[in-house]
């Protein structure tokens, strides 16, 4: 299977999701993990990247007769990046779209499932907005993002710290040969 394939499904992407900042979990901790994905889908899609290079098998150890395996991101292999982007067609972008939009709503609503949910203490936001920008504006703040999440990504687990989902989306709101 395509990396850009194995990439574009909404619980492959969540799966990848869970496993950021050099986690390191077996398929059952995944499944705990997803608790609104089947057991099955999560064994059969942690074995799909696993395939695919995506997800790497660190340590194997034997439990009640059976193999468990132990997997980390490979980080090179988990993204879409400007060259991989530039190989997708229009319908690929849609399909990573829709499956980034369902992978962000499932984890989304397992955070206010949660009992412990409190989105006003703990920052959550949704908010968008249209900003004027020349190409060279915004290509300009793109990098200013990336610096400065590139500044944070790096984190390891840590107490204190915890995992904090974050989506930046942008796209031309309107067509620039229409009138303002």
């Amino acid at each position: 299977m395509k990396t850009l394939d194995l990439l574009l499904h909404p619980v492959r992407s969540r799966i990848v999701n869970a496993m950021q900042g050099d986690r390191v979990r077996t398929a059952a901790q995944l499944c705990q993990r997803l608790p609104d994905v089947p057991k099955t889908s999560v064994y059969r899609h942690v074995g799909l990247l696993a395939e695919g290079g995506v997800l790497e098998v660190v340590d194997e150890k034997r439990v009640h007769g059976a193999v468990e395996r132990y997997y980390r991101l490979r980080r090179d292999s988990a993204t879409i990046d400007l060259d991989l982007a530039k190989t997708m067609s229009l319908e690929d972008h849609r399909r990573a779209f829709a499956g980034a939009m369902a992978a962000l709503l499932a984890e989304f609503n397992n955070y206010l499932d949660r009992e412990d949910a409190d989105p006003v203490a703990d920052l959550v936001g949704y908010r968008q907005g249209s900003m004027w920008l020349t190409d060279d504006e915004h290509a300009e703040m793109v990098e200013e993002l990336v610096a400065l999440f590139r500044s944070r990504w790096a984190n390891p687990p840590a107490p204190g710290r915890r995992p904090r989902m974050v989506s930046a989306i942008f796209f031309p709101a309107e067509n620039p040969d229409e009138e303002s």
